[in-house]
């Protein structure tokens, strides 16, 4: 048995365990929902995430194990270039950043991050689609430039130009509202 439990799942599934998936699906919801909702905007989601899964599931007898993409990037990939996609066809949208603050004993330190909070999802949804993914698949997911650039078919250095663009606006807006 494989020590990578992506692994094993994917193993499993090819052998046609019918559990395998539905733990790949639980194991990923979390990550794919976050990603498709700061993406796409909150409306979107089920349906982005249902087409997400479902083409993962279609797809994963064909997942190169050995190949350079670890499976939650490659997931993330299927997820992202859905959005993309759907933003590209629809009208731009205020995209909502999740509204969990941790908490904090004093309410002036609340009200200064909530306000934060606040400025940073208007910049944020102030960003171009192909911006704001490269931001959340590096800043939220921790894909490293390379996977970025695989999961949204761009050579490295227009990711690392489209990051840099991207933090260049958030720092300008965020230090316009400060």
């Amino acid at each position: 048995m494989d020590k990578d439990p992506d692994q094993a799942l994917v193993a499993r599934h090819r052998s046609g365990d019918p559990e395998a998936f539905r733990e790949l699906v639980v194991r990923y919801q979390r990550p794919v929902f976050a990603l498709l909702s700061r993406l796409a905007g909150r409306g979107r989601v089920e349906d982005l995430a249902q087409e997400t899964f479902l083409r993962v599931f279609r797809a994963l007898p064909r997942f190169d194990r050995g190949g350079p993409a670890r499976l939650s990037s490659w997931i993330l990939t299927i997820a992202t270039r859905l959005a993309l996609d759907e933003l590209r066809r629809t009208p731009r949208v205020e995209v909502p950043l999740d509204d969990q603050q941790p908490g904090s004993t004093r309410a002036d330190e609340t009200a200064e991050r909530r306000a934060l909070a606040r400025d940073l999802q208007r910049a944020f949804a102030r960003l171009a689609p192909d911006q704001r993914a490269v931001v959340l698949l590096r800043e939220v997911h921790e894909l490293d430039y390379e996977e970025i650039a695989r999961a949204l078919d761009l050579d490295l250095g227009t990711v690392k130009s489209r990051l840099s663009r991207a933090r260049a606006s958030l720092r300008l807006a965020l230090g316009e509202n400060r």
